[in-house]
């Protein structure tokens, strides 16, 4: 997709707040520091539509962008982040969850994995869910370019392995630096936008 408008709409934290339309919705999910934010930003072709924080675990609200008027990406909050009390991670927890398994709207979720290391509980956790209710998953690694190409491969099985991954679900090696993976994950993102 071609992007030449994207725009913050809302922060959500509720049902009730979502945006009234029937746009097809895109989720975005992952640890706190996977590389959401550079991900929207690489995209839709914007240098901070979403802000890249140095402080992980920063967005706690579900973050809603329109893009080309045609559908939503949603970033959701990052899990995996030490500095945030338990009652506040179940209340997040909640909330993703309730998007996630009631949302109409929803039609995928793009969720990111660092693909330097090995996917944390979090990252297996979140898949499984995502697999449980039947939710598709477009898996994309991030950072491909801190690896050297020849060992691509060898993270790419030790990611699948770990997650039980699904052969029918789309895998995408990218990097918001070099834009590795982009019209890969634009063409997995639209093949759920009909």
């Amino acid at each position: 997709m071609n992007v030449n408008h994207a725009d913050i709409v809302i922060s959500a934290v509720q049902p009730e707040q979502y945006p009234k339309t029937n746009l097809p919705e895109i989720a975005l999910a992952g640890r706190s520091n996977v590389g959401k934010s550079s991900f929207i930003n690489t995209l839709v072709n914007r240098k901070n539509l979403a802000r890249t924080s140095g402080k992980p675990g920063k967005t706690q609200t579900l973050n809603f962008y329109i893009i080309e008027d045609s559908l939503h990406f949603v970033d959701v909050p990052g899990y995996g982040y030490a500095k945030v009390s338990k009652t506040e991670r179940a209340k997040w927890g909640k909330m993703i969850e309730t998007y996630l398994t009631e949302r109409e709207q929803l039609r995928a979720v793009v969720s990111l994995v660092d693909m330097r290391h090995a996917p944390s509980t979090e990252d297996i956790q979140m898949y499984e869910f995502l697999k449980y209710y039947d939710i598709p998953v477009i898996v994309v690694a991030t950072k491909c370019d801190k690896i050297p190409r020849g060992k691509w491969n060898k993270h790419e099985s030790m990611i699948k392995k770990k997650l039980n991954f699904d052969p029918s679900d789309d895998f995408i090696i990218f990097s918001s630096e070099t834009k590795e993976g982009k019209d890969k994950a634009w063409k997995a993102i639209e093949s759920y936008m009909d």
